[in-house]
């Protein structure tokens, strides 16, 4: 790529130390970041609206004049103005404001607001909107394309951001070396990629918006064939490299693993079988295996990840199993645990709240080789932890895990040259085409087979309507000894988002099912009190359980039969 394309982004006019900083949470290094940081959606600013004309769930520009502002008591203290030209009136709901915005919002001032329409207690009202205030109504001023609205983190706003991609497209401009042949270039409007950026970043007046909204324009659907291709490319370098390294070969155990088959109480269904051999095959070669292992929750892949461990222990290697969140980790611990103590094995467990002594106990028998099983949290990849032979790593929920992530403790297990094996758990269900073309570099065992008696998972979309029959369905199965969830996106109510928040579903809980104990569970609680919630919820001592999605990688409840899930629209495939 050209060099300007390379240069850092402290580079770009008003980045400093700080912002920089910020730019770093979200991957932004240079000007190619900012150039690929690509608007979320797109706000027509182009056209005033009149205020009679508006509806609810639109977003829209409009003029007025302030008719009436006061502060209003409730149950939250607001700023509340009205606003009206010739066809009606609006309310702006303000909840965090200062004396001057207070006094400025006097009588008869002329306004230009940007913001979402919704209805309110007194008709429409908009929260929080953008607004400027105009000596005249003739002063009012509209946008000549639309208006990009970046993903953004906190400290960094909308204009800040369409300043830096300003300064990055006019830096770079007719400089960005067009990867792509003229032939597929066809495909898409013969768009070349600076004029695709430039359009994204700053629509010209008359585009398509629905096109743009869909992500069919075919600016967008150049850059999304661009991106899929270094994907791809990236993927088939990521697995010649790790082809041109060596392993240990792990053959499946002989002893082992028959020993804990005759204890298991359980006899494994064809699909775990599967996936055994499956991952027995990528063990037993010289070359380091990465496998993904998918299935739903309750499958049974588990069991499966002990015969790869029991394997790597036989062979005189040493095996790790890492989750995301301690809770999963002591689920592993537990179970694996119990299973691994009949034939003798203790694993060592290894978590960032364990204390300094015990921790170095645990570190000093792993670097001896004495212990042969790791189990913890990424507290298993810190600089301080040493393997002396590790052969094996199995990663639980790997999407919670960044490849840097899983890279550093594979990193940690290089001996004389060799290159620990890597086994992916995962229970999001991924479309097999997505995964084909997600994880391009890993092999795929899927584990599509319940153990018997495993009732399949019904999914049901209720309206707000019907709530009173879910609170009855979760009646009747806490009195046949069963458990809930209730999923809410919110920890407390928000100014800006309608969905509803964990907090108050909770008291309301508690007072329409007061023959039940509910517990409430978010990511504010500290730790320890979390640990202890989720622990009183798997005993029994509670019977339903509001949270946000802190639960989504949780600890295994077979008490559990129902889970509710309040505004599901908000959240992503792996989250549900």
């Amino acid at each position: 790529m050209d060099t300007a394309v390379q240069e850092s982004v402290r580079v770009l006019k008003g980045v400093g130390p700080q912002l920089a900083e910020k730019l770093g949470r979200l991957g932004i290094e240079d000007v190619a970041d900012v150039l690929f940081h690509l608007p979320l959606r797109y706000q027509d600013r182009t056209r005033c609206s009149a205020i009679g004309e508006l509806r609810p769930g639109t977003e829209a520009l409009i003029v007025g004049r302030v008719e009436a502002s006061g502060v209003r008591y409730g149950r939250r203290r607001s700023l509340m103005t009205v606003i009206s030209d010739d066809t009606g009136r609006i309310t702006m709901r303000q909840f965090h404001f200062s004396q001057s915005q207070s006094r400025g919002l006097s009588r008869d001032r002329f306004i230009q607001c940007y913001g979402e329409v919704r209805s309110g207690p007194a008709g429409l009202e908009m929260v929080h909107p953008e607004y400027r205030f105009l000596e005249d109504r003739e002063e009012a001023s509209v946008e000549a394309a639309l208006t990009p609205v970046y993903p953004t983190t906190e400290g960094v706003g909308q204009r800040r951001w369409r300043d830096l991609t300003d300064q990055a497209l006019s830096l770079c401009k007719g400089s960005i070396p067009e990867l792509l042949k003229d032939e597929y270039l066809a495909d898409f409007g013969e768009l070349s990629l600076s004029d695709a950026l430039m359009l994204l970043h700053r629509p010209p007046p008359g585009v398509d918006l629905d096109t743009l909204g869909r992500g069919t324009h075919p600016a967008e659907r150049r850059l999304a064939f661009e991106e899929m291709l270094a994907h791809q490319l990236a993927m088939r370098e990521r697995r010649q490299r790790r082809d041109s390294k060596s392993a240990v070969p792990i053959p499946l155990s002989r002893e082992l693993w028959p020993r804990l088959q005759e204890q298991l109480g359980f006899t494994l269904t064809g699909a775990q079988q599967r996936c055994i051999d499956e991952i027995g095959s990528n063990l037993g070669r010289a070359t380091p295996s990465l496998r993904l292992l998918q299935g739903d929750v309750g499958c049974g892949k588990t069991v499966v990840a002990a015969a790869a461990v029991l394997a790597a222990v036989e062979a005189g290697q040493q095996a790790v199993v890492m989750a995301p969140t301690e809770l999963l980790a002591e689920q592993h611990l537990s179970v694996l645990g119990n299973w691994f103590a009949q034939l003798g094995l203790e694993p060592v467990w290894l978590s960032g709240r364990m204390g300094q002594r015990d921790r170095q106990a645990a570190c000093a028998r792993l670097a001896s080789g004495e212990a042969r099983i790791a189990i913890g949290t990424h507290a298993l990849f810190q600089d301080d932890v040493a393997y002396q032979q590790l052969g094996l790593v199995v990663v639980d929920e790997q999407h919670r895990f960044g490849v840097a992530q899983r890279l550093a403790l594979r990193n940690k297990g290089q001996t004389d040259g060799h290159v620990p094996h890597q086994l992916i758990m995962s229970a999001t269900p991924i479309p097999r085409s997505l995964t084909m073309v997600m994880y391009a570099d890993m092999d795929i065992s899927i584990i599509d087979e319940m153990p018997p008696g495993r009732q399949p998972v019904e999914t049901v979309v209720l309206p707000n309507t019907r709530r009173e029959d879910v609170q009855e369905r979760i009646r009747e199965a806490c009195a046949r000894q069963r458990r809930a969830y209730w999923v809410c996106p919110l920890i407390e109510e928000s100014d800006v988002l309608a969905a509803q928040a964990a907090t108050s579903r909770a008291e309301a809980l508690k007072s329409e099912l007061p023959e039940l104990r509910i517990a409430l569970l978010h990511g504010k609680i500290v730790p320890a009190e979390k640990d202890k919630i989720m622990s009183a919820f798997r005993s029994g001592e509670v019977d339903v359980l509001v949270a946000t999605t802190v639960i989504e990688v949780g600890v295994d409840v077979p008490e559990a039969s129902l889970m509710v899930i309040e505004n599901a629209e908000r959240l992503g495939l792996s989250q549900l």
